[in-house]
């Protein structure tokens, strides 16, 4: 099959379905001709599928074997072989059936080559035909299938409330949709059934893992309550049930487990949640083992769940060998399931082979292969994922050669680790012999068991469909006769114009300034975030992603300027004065007017960047574009003195007491030395590994270099990629001595002094030599640090990343031995502190190059407290230094329930930049193995200015921790039938490799589509316009009061609907806390004050009434009172 025929084929499809929308003629008598001739030519196979599908005989296009208890041998073929063998006269025909106006038929050859076009990444043109052949018939059914397609498209782009609001309509009408007629209440249960599935895939890609797990359980209820269950089905969500134990916590998971709806004996008498992960993905791996993409994906996610076990405290030392053979064992059946030169045309299947190939690489290491090997294999798997990123990105001419290498690439892998075929007597199947002799596990599921399982999520579904608003014509169909057309309408679009708010650089704007903007709307209640935080969520709204995620430019004329091709103008700006914590008085706690001197005005909904002048014109894109407007709102955060607290720690010397932990391996006090010869009872010793073992490669592999400002050392080893900045020691790199922190605090109302704009150019590259210099011995390096202008902007701020580090210094010099205090505070799930008992002599003469100790207390799990320990530099600082290039790299997870910090090995790929830049950190496109959804797109976020580890590391915690609270506040929000869900976008960090020594940070997260908009600042300032801001407002209350009076979240921005109900998508938090010591944005006692006094106000609004939340004037009696059982 030629992917550029198929495209071609495919485009003149949708052009014919674009002139047919249009009022016509009837169609000639040669075009139904023709039509009849394509359509006598399909075999009787294919004839018969066709016939079935216009009869609306099944909702989803089934496989032979799927439903059969018996299978056999001419059952052991796959429907996506025989479309790819007959593709082209399928397309023929679609292309005929359209001109001719047949659209039954039209639609029903769509509903059976969807599945395996979306495969091939062409879904979207497929559904846009869809959309225009319903159109033109309303009377014409569609698919579930195809309805649901919609759904996971929006899901793998980052479209949540769409695919939210599609899944939630087809669960609460039974699967009611359009004019399709149901034949049996089973084929309506199995509606409902996939469609639980993909919710909990979506609560699987927020990092909600006990709610995900719930609803993933819930299908797996509903397949094998079918009068045949779904083998299909089954094996599906098993894969991804295993996935969410492997992510989900000890906490969340003795939920899962005793929970009286869910009982776990179905996968077997294990009791470790990775054991119980392995063995669903094993069961998933027999239920599916007749299609290769399925046996690949399936084996690939028990590999992962054993490698992780054979890492963990409760594996036994003796069984770790046997846990990485068996693990090796199972990537190497997913890699045989392809031959070198066979047709892989799907991107996923791609994904997943990489993954197995650096997966059963990283476990060949720790089993003890001879290194050369194993520094080969690495390699070669970032040279594909290099080429895989391309792929993602190329276009269907390229993407068969593209694809060749990689495969090719994969052909190495298993030539060097010895990949041998295995003992298969079943020529149908792709697993080994021993795998068919597990026992199936007798169920007892119902489809009214079934049933009452679904009422218990009903409500959610329910609301979520009264409170979405969505936009359609009048003609569409929606509530139960819920059909494709709907799904492609903008859920309950803000309004396309807000106020922006501009910085005043020096002095307030002139009223009779010239402004390209139309009348200035009224004032509104917002202002800036002290700490600035930048408007980085908006900064990737303006591309338009293909039909599987992948990121691509928008070439719309109407997005506004390119991003790239601003520099920062002072013209362009107008400044507020910036404020820092501790230059406030406190009066000013009741006197807020001061921040409502700024010059607003009106711009369309495609703002333009912050460093440009806003656009007036209105947006003129299709809601089906795949491009969504960006609201910017009129609240920023304030800026602060730029390295506030990066220069407090460089003037703080560091401990160099004997006592001070510089070491995973002296944190877990081992009796052995913190060599790496001890690795997992093998004799090859790991020091022997050469530091280029995991070395990055880029797209074309070229000689490397990695440099250290300061220092003057190069490694051969490194690409320079990354920049390592060590700072100087000295007292000129205090602000106080630094030109650009001109800053006087002799009083309370002492302001910064307005400083000399410093034009700059938003390439990184450019930014990067501005900083990498060698420093003189009596000038801090921060004296060469760009002077960038005060302006505010709407970035997470680099100080508020890290909370106070003198605080934290202080903790350093504490005693070696460890009081009885601090003993209680020890972690039982950590691997440091759970060690903490034998002391290694062996200190790394490198403080980022890790032993092997490191490795495997990061891979088992490590307190917060510990990985700072460990990591915490006042002097190191890491920074990207260009792009398009591949590492190996730790992929770094947080947990606010247990504490803990657990990493697996990966690959990374750093892509472009996403060509907008906030006051603090850059986006940038990033592509790692072993991302949550694979075929979602990824966004890094580095600092503009080098910055030390723990700044990442707090970011993630800091968000963390508001998704910790923000879920126990939508239980609340359940309990008492406010129908409205907040969630917060998981972040993780990836810590970069070269060799085994870390050379940088970022973090990462999924990329969302919407309309992003700013609620909340830091301090007192809220936006009204948004319904959203109420429930906002009223989660600060209620984290106040979980935390006992400690905490609050703040600075609210993200994705939400018009009417503020249904779903909201947040990103970016602030936290006050008196809990940890203050910062330049956690303003402690203040912070708190700020929000009760300022944001909050004394009177509760609304929402604090229904959830009856008691005054934030007086404290609750119990931090618990407002929780209850929530359900989604």
């Amino acid at each position: 099959m030629d992917s550029r025929e198929v495209g071609d084929l495919l485009e003149e499809c949708l052009r014919a379905a674009e002139s047919g929308a249009l009022p016509s003629t009837q169609p000639t008598e040669a075009e139904r001709r023709h039509y009849c001739s394509c359509r006598d030519c399909l075999c009787e196979e294919l004839a018969s599928l066709l016939q079935e599908a216009m009869e609306m005989k099944w909702p989803f296009v089934p496989e032979k074997w799927q439903y059969k208890q018996s299978v056999s041998s001419d059952d052991k073929t796959n429907l996506s072989d025989l479309i790819s063998k007959h593709l082209l006269q399928l397309l023929a025909i679609l292309k005929a059936s359209i001109v001719a106006q047949e659209t039954s038929t039209a639609l029903a050859v769509v509903f059976l080559v969807d599945r395996f076009l979306y495969w091939t990444d062409e879904s979207m043109r497929l559904l846009k035909i869809t959309k225009l052949l319903h159109k033109r018939n309303r009377d014409t059914p569609v698919a579930p299938q195809l309805v649901i397609r919609q759904a996971r498209v929006y899901l793998n782009s980052g479209k949540l409330q769409k695919a939210e609001y599609i899944l939630s309509s087809l669960i609460d009408t039974s699967g009611a949709t359009g004019c399709w007629v149901y034949h049996s209440e089973s084929d309506k249960a199995l509606v409902q059934a996939v469609s639980v599935q993909v919710r909990g895939m979506i609560l699987q890609k927020l990092g909600l893992w006990l709610e995900g797990a719930e609803l993933i359980w819930a299908s797996l209820v509903g397949y094998y309550s079918l009068p045949q269950p779904d083998k299909k089905g089954i094996g599906t969500s098993l894969n991804i049930l295993a996935n969410i134990l492997l992510s989900m916590n000890d906490e969340d998971f003795h939920a899962f487990r005793t929970n009286p709806d869910i009982n776990l004996s179905l996968l077997g008498d294990v009791s470790h949640r990775l054991l119980l992960a392995a063995q669903a993905a094993k069961m998933a791996v027999i239920y599916s083992q007749y299609t290769s993409l399925y046996v690949l994906t399936n084996v690939g996610t028990q590999g992962t769940c054993l490698l992780s076990y054979s890492f963990s405290v409760q594996c036994p030392e003796s069984q770790r060998r046997s846990f990485l053979l068996n693990s090796i064992e199972a990537f190497e059946i997913g890699l045989l399931t392809k031959t070198e030169g066979e047709l892989v045309t799907s991107k996923q299947e791609l994904h997943t082979f990489l993954k197995a190939a650096y997966s059963i690489t990283v476990a060949h290491k720790w089993l003890g292969t001879p290194q050369k090997i194993v520094v080969q294999a690495t390699h070669v798997c970032q040279k594909a994922l290099a080429i895989f990123y391309d792929y993602c990105h190329a276009d269907t001419k390229a993407r068969d050669r593209l694809c060749a290498e990689i495969m090719h690439l994969v052909a190495q892998v298993k030539l060097l680790l010895r990949v041998e075929p295995f003992l298969n007597s079943d020529k149908g199947s792709f697993i080994p012999d021993k795998y068919r002799n597990t026992k199936d596990t007798p169920v007892s599921f119902t489809l009214e068991g079934f049933s009452k399982m679904m009422q218990r999520f009903q409500k959610y579904h329910t609301s979520l469909c009264k409170t979405t608003n969505c936009k359609g014509t009048k003609d569409e169909v929606d509530g139960p006769r819920l059909c494709i057309t709907a799904m492609g309408t903008t859920i309950g679009a803000l309004n396309t114009e807000c106020s922006t708010e501009h910085c005043i650089e020096g002095k307030d704007t002139p009223k009779g300034s010239n402004s390209s903007a139309v009348d200035q709307p009224q004032q509104h209640d917002f202002c800036t975030t002290l700490g600035s935080t930048d408007d980085l969520g908006s900064s990737w709204q303006n591309f338009s992603l293909s039909g599987s995620g992948s990121p691509r430019q928008s070439n719309s004329s109407d997005t506004g300027s390119n991003a790239n091709n601003f520099k920062a103008n002072p013209s362009n700006q107008s400044c507020l004065t910036t404020e820092v914590e501790g230059e406030r008085p406190n009066d000013m706690l009741k006197n807020t007017d001061k921040y409502k001197k700024h010059d607003c005005n009106s711009v369309s909904s495609n703002t333009a960047p912050r460093f440009a002048k806003p656009s007036t014109f209105s947006s003129s894109r299709s809601s089906d574009s795949g491009n969504f407007e960006v609201i910017q709102a009129g609240i920023e955060t304030l800026d602060t003195v730029e390295d506030w607290v990066a220069d407090a720690s460089v003037t703080q010397k560091p401990p160099t007491g004997k006592g001070t932990p510089q070491s995973l391996s002296q944190l877990t006090l081992r009796t052995s030395s913190s060599s790496l010869s001890d690795s997992f009872n093998s004799k090859s010793s790991w020091e022997k590994i050469p530091p280029d073992v995991m070395s990055p490669i880029k797209g074309k592999p070229q000689p490397t270099n990695l440099s250290k400002a300061g220092t003057g050392q190069s490694s051969s080893d490194s690409d320079g990629s990354f920049f390592l900045l060590e700072t100087v020691d000295s007292e000129t790199g205090d602000s106080a001595h630094d030109p650009m922190f001109k800053i006087n605090t002799s009083g309370p109302s002492s302001k910064p002094q307005p400083q000399e704009s410093h034009k700059f150019h938003l390439e990184i590259d450019t930014e990067i030599e501005s900083v990498f210099v060698k420093p003189d011995a009596k000038n801090s390096v921060t004296n060469h640090q760009p002077k960038l202008s005060q302006c505010a902007s709407t970035e997470t701020s680099s100080e508020s990343s890290f909370e106070m580090l003198e605080e934290n210094l202080k903790f350093q010099k504490s005693s070696e031995a460890p009081t009885e205090k601090e003993s209680q505070k020890k972690n039982p799930l950590c691997f440091s502190c759970l060690k903490h008992n034998t002391l290694g002599d062996t200190v790394p003469t490198r403080q980022y190059s890790l032993s092997h100790q490191d490795y495997q207390a990061l891979l088992a799990g490590v307190c917060s407290e510990c990985l700072l320990k460990r990591l915490q530099s006042n002097t190191a600082q890491f920074k990207l230094k260009e792009h398009g290039t591949a590492h190996s790299a730790l992929h770094l997870k947080f947990s606010k329930a247990t504490g803990l910090w657990t990493a697996r090995e990966t690959c990374v790929y750093i892509g472009e930049p996403m060509g907008m830049e906030g006051k603090q950190r850059t986006a940038i496109w990033v592509q790692f193995l072993h991302q949550e959804e694979r075929l979602s797109s990824y966004v890094g976020k580095d600092y503009l200015k080098p910055k030390q580890i723990q700044f990442h590391l707090k970011d993630v915690e800091r968000q963390m921790t508001a998704q910790y609270y923000v879920t126990e506040f939508n239980k609340s929000l359940y309990d008492k039938e406010v129908m409205a869900q907040v969630f917060y976008i998981p972040s993780e960090a990836l810590l970069i490799l070269d060799g085994n020594e870390i050379v940088g940070c970022v973090t990462v997260e999924p990329y969302m589509l919407g309309e992003f908009v700013k609620m909340t600042n830091n301090t007192g300032k809220k936006d009204k316009r948004f319904q959203a801001t109420e429930y906002g407002l009223a989660f600060g209350h209620f984290t106040y009061l979980l935390s006992e009076c400690q905490e609050v979240v703040v600075d609210l921005q993200g994705w939400v609907t018009a009417n503020g109900k249904g779903l909201t998508y947040l990103t970016d938090p602030q936290i006050h806390s008196t809990k940890t010591p203050r910062g330049p944005s956690n303003f402690g006692a203040r912070g708190l004050r700020f929000f009760l006094e300022e944001q909050h106000g004394p009177e509760c609004n609304s929402i604090c009434q229904l959830l009856k939340l008691p005054p934030v004037d007086r404290k609750p009696h119990s931090s618990s009172e407002s929780l209850g059982t929530y359900r989604y």
